[in-house]
């Protein structure tokens, strides 16, 4: 059974930094993807960054390019999403999902329906003040 936990949300103040932390276990082959997503309330969870961790591709979405950096220890069986200059938009709470890899799916592993197969976190709450 795959688990996985999040860590490393809080309260920050606009322009610094947080790193999270996900952690997938369980799996059974190298070849899984993770992907990291965020919601507030009263919109739907969006898809902000993701990683294949047998070839490290990564995805990210406009609003988080370059600010964003996601990472992967496969050692620890963990994924990172480095956060640099954060603004008060990017409150919200951030969940991982992690899924086997799909060769022939249709969907991105930024979309949340790609790991309907999946495991996803409880989810850590991430606050920045202006």
């Amino acid at each position: 059974e795959v688990q996985v936990v999040e860590s490393g949300g809080g309260l920050v103040q606009s322009g610094e930094s947080l790193r999270l932390s996900c952690e997938a276990s369980g799996f059974t082959s190298d070849n899984y993807a993770v992907g990291w997503f965020r919601q507030v309330p009263g919109k739907e969870r969006e898809g902000i960054s993701c990683i294949k961790n047998r070839d490290g591709a990564t995805k990210y979405i406009d609003s988080v390019k370059g600010r964003f950096t996601i990472s992967s220890d496969s050692a620890k069986k963990s994924v990172y999403l480095q956060m640099n200059s954060l603004k008060p938009e990017d409150a919200a709470v951030y969940s991982c999902a992690a899924s086997i890899v799909f060769p022939l799916s249709r969907e991105t592993c930024l979309d949340s329906t790609y790991y309907i197969f999946g495991s996803w976190g409880q989810g850590t709450q991430v606050t920045v003040s202006s």
